[in-house]
């Protein structure tokens, strides 16, 4: 059965790889406009606001209200991790991607009806060269190939809800110092990147899913600091 999807994301970082099929600059936003075209082939129906919506300007008590209207009707978040999501001129509970990720986590009342929180899919876009080096680093251990998240790049709330499961279960290789790395799904926000989302949409949604229906088993941040 097809989700209902909300993506959440900067629009106007342009630190992206260059899409093919766009004349100019490429930005984040034709990301997500390439997401909504790949829902809609898998029966996914997008929440978002459209390209022509311009939210920007709105005052933010109407732009919130809208926006949280749109995520109280979805029941998955995506996340695009863009090297320029982050304003370095405001403070992170003044900037909307964690305001929409902590809505997107918290139990929501609106017009008489109650929503439950999403499930959260992390997608790491690709940076102007192609890397996604600046979040993921593949194979950080020779022997078992692990891969390392720089959440200190992240916002709070999504750092948070990374590597936040309650019991952790570690691998058995003994070539790390200090502690070994998760294995299974450690998180609450699973971290896809840009490339493998894209071959194949619904495993991915499936194991974010998959992921809230054991939900007891995190230790959710669901408000901004």
């Amino acid at each position: 059965m097809g989700k209902s999807i909300f993506v959440s994301y900067k629009y106007s970082d342009s630190n992206v790889l260059a899409l093919p099929n766009i004349e100019g600059i490429t930005t984040v936003r034709h990301y997500v406009d390439e997401i909504a075209t790949l829902l809609e082939d898998e029966d996914h129906i997008y929440k978002g606001e459209d390209d022509g919506e311009d939210l920007g300007t709105l005052e933010d008590s109407t732009i919130a209200s809208k926006l949280g209207d749109k995520i109280f009707h979805s029941s998955v978040t995506i996340v695009l991790i863009s090297k320029g999501m982050k304003s370095v001129f405001a403070v992170e509970k003044d900037q909307w991607i964690p305001w929409e990720v902590s809505y997107s986590l918290k139990e929501q009342s609106r017009d008489g009806g109650r929503s439950k929180t999403n499930a959260v899919l992390a997608v790491v876009l690709p940076d102007s060269f192609g890397s996604y080096s600046f979040f993921v680093e593949d194979n950080t251990c020779q022997y078992c190939h692990c891969r390392t998240l720089k959440t200190d790049f992240l916002f709070q709330i999504l750092r948070d809800n990374m590597f936040n499961i309650k019991n952790p279960v570690y691998t058995d290789c003994e070539n790390h110092l200090g502690s070994k790395p998760y294995s299974g799904y450690s998180s609450y926000i699973h971290t896809v990147k840009w490339a493998d989302f894209k071959a194949n949409i619904n495993h991915n949604i499936d194991i974010a899913t998959g992921i809230r229906a054991n939900i007891d088993q995190y230790e959710l941040t669901k408000t901004v600091k």
